[in-house]
């Protein structure tokens, strides 16, 4: 049976995605390409894979059956990869790093031209999305570490604390004179979250006391730079972290101000499977990020 490790990530891809459009997309090939390779794939194994109609494209039960074993051995393959990079002290390769959007547009600049100073045979990918969608495809070995906010309490896991952080408040350039509330005034207020699934929302709401069963007085937003914006609208109040300050304050007419007494504030950290091959080399990787904390504040 001539199968080949190509088939295989071109099978995982559109089982992935269930669409041929954005599998093509996600393989860098070309949508009758990707149509192709599934197709003889098909004809090796004598079974469909996949349920086609005009908008999307499922599983048949041999392609759900065959699923969980193709993936062992994508992650498999990986493994070995991971362990030729490891006999090498060096960063080097293929780094697939995932970070959490509260995160990203903040410390990457700074830490990604510090990560590539000196290995320049360190080819980088970042996945930038939620916690969860992060912790699973670590599980899955499709990244390598992932930079979020910590604990997250996976056994499976290593998690290694980098730099805390504290919230600031962000409200109307108006009432920058205001006394600043406490979490039980702030509850009152008509406060403005990232959207479920964020854990930024979460921590936020944890300060507050609060909880999303408060559907007139919180409001959603999709990213940081939304919420500082519709503050400066005078449509609310919101909490950011101390690191986005910088970027996202600077075009807006908002004013910030710390809160007194116990400050609400997260841990941030790196996580990545316990027994990576890759261990060292992501120690290396976590020490750069805690600089880069350090060079920003943190």
């Amino acid at each position: 049976m001539n199968l080949t490790l190509k088939q295989l990530r071109y099978f995982d891809a559109l089982a992935r995605q269930g669409h041929f459009g954005r599998a093509a997309d996600l393989c860098s090939i070309s949508q009758p390409a990707l149509s192709m390779q599934i197709k003889e794939l098909e004809e090796t194994l004598g079974a469909a894979l996949f349920e086609r109609s005009a908008r999307q494209v499922r599983l048949t039960p041999f392609g759900e059956d065959l699923l969980g074993r193709v993936r062992d051995i994508l992650r498999s393959v990986d493994e070995l990869g991971d362990l030729a990079r490891a006999s090498s002290a060096r960063l080097e390769g293929r780094l697939r790093i995932g970070v959490i959007p509260t995160i990203a547009p903040y410390l990457l600049p700074r830490f990604i031209g510090r990560l590539t100073e000196g290995n320049a045979a360190l080819d980088i990918h970042v996945r930038e999305t939620v916690t969860p969608k992060l912790l699973a495809e670590l599980a899955e070995g499709r990244l390598d570490c992932a930079i979020l906010a910590l604990p997250v309490s996976d056994p499976a896991l290593v998690e290694v604390p980098l730099f805390s952080e504290t919230f600031v408040l962000v409200r109307p350039a108006a009432d920058a004179d205001l006394p600043v509330p406490d979490p039980d005034r702030l509850r009152e207020m008509r406060l403005l979250l990232l959207e479920e699934g964020h854990c930024f929302r979460d921590q936020a709401l944890s300060f507050c006391r609060a909880t999303s069963s408060l559907p007139r007085e919180l409001l959603d937003g999709s990213s940081l730079s939304t919420l500082v914006q519709m503050v400066g609208a005078g449509i609310g109040v919101t909490l950011i972290p101390e690191m986005a300050v910088a970027v996202e304050t600077r075009s807006a007419a908002v004013s910030v101000a710390r809160f007194g007494g116990v400050e609400p504030a997260r841990s941030v950290g790196m996580v990545w499977r316990k027994g990576s091959a890759l261990a060292p080399q992501l120690e290396q990787v976590a020490e750069v990020v805690r600089d880069c904390g350090a060079e920003l504040g943190l």
